[in-house]
């Protein structure tokens, strides 16, 4: 307990000396210490609950570790006898729950005999640890959180290890790609998810809302091209994807820079990789929820993952 009022006199000093930089330094470096760069899930121990069998479908509960922290979800089984591909869904931001058994993503891929692990964000509902590092633009432990759940999915019985791939939005877009080259997933999957990097995607959508006054696209467009790319750039991992991918946008999201994140697409794809893009006019950023604002957005997913695991 001696130490505490040296510690305290320190940080007064410090904000007395450098003001809102001290605050802001003391912010990073604990994102930081609680997002390493090392983090990884190689071995998630899953634990299973009892089995649920519905009249469309078949579900467990599991629980899965990653990085000190159980995570708890849920896998829907198609009711055919197996073994089945599968997926994994990747959350976007904020405090996101698992899946439930509704909408049209999730009954119409058990439906096409695909299994569907998801989980509880990291700190939400029933797993442990703090919410939510990528909002901050810190997605170490959500990737190791994926792969965590593609290992914990691959380890189920009636589960075609090699055909388990990943599916998500938004937020995703930072986090899928490096999950699946982490793991060798089978395929990615995604829509509204930014492809280019994570503050230029955060300068549109302010643009785009609003901010600085309405502005013409190109006006926008000129000004991500001034700012340049900054924060975490997937372009990276997007390049080392072996596995195919696809990527679905609407032309008027107000979130995600469809036409940045095409052209970067566009330039992996003339790179030899299997990228598959489609942008539904006039649909914005919610293709996967319910309801759509694209309605052929999800039947859109879910027929290129039942062409890719067939």
């Amino acid at each position: 307990m001696r130490g505490r009022p040296a510690t305290v006199a320190l940080a007064a000093v410090l904000v007395l000396v450098v003001g809102v930089g001290a605050v802001l330094v003391g912010r990073y470096v604990w994102l930081a210490v609680t997002d390493p760069a090392s983090a990884q899930c190689a071995d998630p121990a899953p634990v299973l609950g009892e089995q649920r069998t519905a009249a469309t479908h078949r579900e467990q509960d599991v629980a899965f570790t990653c990085e000190g922290v159980r995570l708890a979800g849920t896998i829907y089984f198609p009711t055919a006898p197996g073994p089945h591909p599968g997926v994994v869904w990747v959350h976007g931001a904020g405090e996101a729950e698992r899946l439930g058994f509704g909408g049209q993503l999730v009954p119409g891929l058990v439906q096409a005999g695909v299994a569907v692990l998801s989980y509880d964000k990291r700190g939400v509902g029933q797993s442990g640890g703090d919410c939510c590092p990528g909002d901050q633009g810190r997605f170490n432990l959500l990737t190791a959180d994926v792969q965590g759940a593609v290992r914990t999915l691959r380890a189920q019985n009636g589960i075609i290890p090699d055909k388990v791939g990943l599916v998500g939005a938004s937020q995703a877009g930072w986090i899928a790609p490096r999950a699946a080259n982490d793991t060798q997933a089978a395929f990615v999957a995604l829509a509204s998810a930014p492809t280019v990097s994570e503050r230029i995607a955060n300068l549109y959508e302010r643009l785009a809302g609003g901010e600085k006054g309405q502005l013409s696209r190109d006006e926008i467009s000129r000004r991500l091209r001034q700012a340049g790319p900054s924060g975490y750039d997937p372009l990276p991992d997007l390049q080392r994807m072996t596995m195919p991918g696809l990527w679905l946008f609407g032309s008027a999201d107000d979130k995600t820079p469809v036409d940045e994140s095409v052209a970067v697409l566009d330039q992996v794809k003339s790179e030899g990789h299997d990228t598959t893009v489609r942008v539904f006019p006039g649909a914005g950023h919610g293709l996967l929820d319910v309801p759509p604002t694209a309605p052929d957005a999800p039947t859109t997913l879910i027929s290129w993952i039942g062409q890719h695991v067939a």
